[in-house]
């Protein structure tokens, strides 16, 4: 998995049916959320977009335990509508499985924004980045990461235009947003960084 820029391996479990996402080329996408708990308990709740060939044979998909493998992809939502960074699994692959819950991704690719180091209230260390990961056709994915502890310490001292290899999990978190003096509950998607691979140029 060396050469990677962009892997994504999830287990989980589907926890509705596909929905249409959009069509590309005569293809059809579908979306649907796949729950992948941690080793706390705590599900995270990731969209998983499949073409309709992938979802052959596995429907219905409510309840149906899924190993995905694909790429982490960004979307820039310019409706007005929801998140403006939409954050997706483009699944390559899509099989049953029976296997335990998995949750893991690798990324190579360059900081594109400064990072923010800060300190929770107990004093411990967050840092908060964007990672550009290159794409084919000189596209690009623009990726959340947020790394802690000794971790955090050295990304957040990184600079834009620093390659950087990380490997981590897909979590989701809900936030609150209000609008026009309206509560609108939201979830962001990022990349919580777990290690720090060796240095490889972009």
């Amino acid at each position: 998995m060396e050469e990677a820029r962009n892997l994504v391996l999830l287990r989980g479990e589907a926890i509705e049916e596909p929905t249409l996402s959009h069509e590309n080329h005569g293809q059809r996408f579908y979306r649907f959320l796949l729950s992948v708990r941690r080793l706390s308990g705590q599900a995270d709740l990731l969209p998983v977009i499949a073409t309709g060939e992938q979802l052959q044979g596995l429907l219905p998909l409510h309840g149906r335990r899924l190993a995905v493998e694909g790429q982490l992809r960004s979307f820039n939502n310019k409706s007005g509508q929801g998140n403006r960074l939409v954050i997706s699994v483009l699944a390559r692959t899509l099989l049953p499985t029976q296997e335990e819950d998995r949750n893991e991704i690798l990324l190579r690719g360059v900081i594109c924004k400064p990072p923010v180091l800060r300190r929770t209230p107990l004093g411990r260390c967050i840092a908060d980045m964007m990672l550009a990961v290159n794409r084919r056709y000189g596209r690009a994915d623009y990726l959340p990461c947020i790394a802690w502890g000794q971790v955090a310490m050295i990304t957040g001292q990184m600079a834009v235009g620093d390659c950087l290899s990380l490997e981590g999990r897909v979590q989701s978190r809900i936030y609150t947003k209000v609008i026009e003096g309206c509560a609108q509950e939201r979830t962001a998607y990022e990349v919580s960084i777990m290690h720090l691979l060796e240095p490889q140029e972009p």
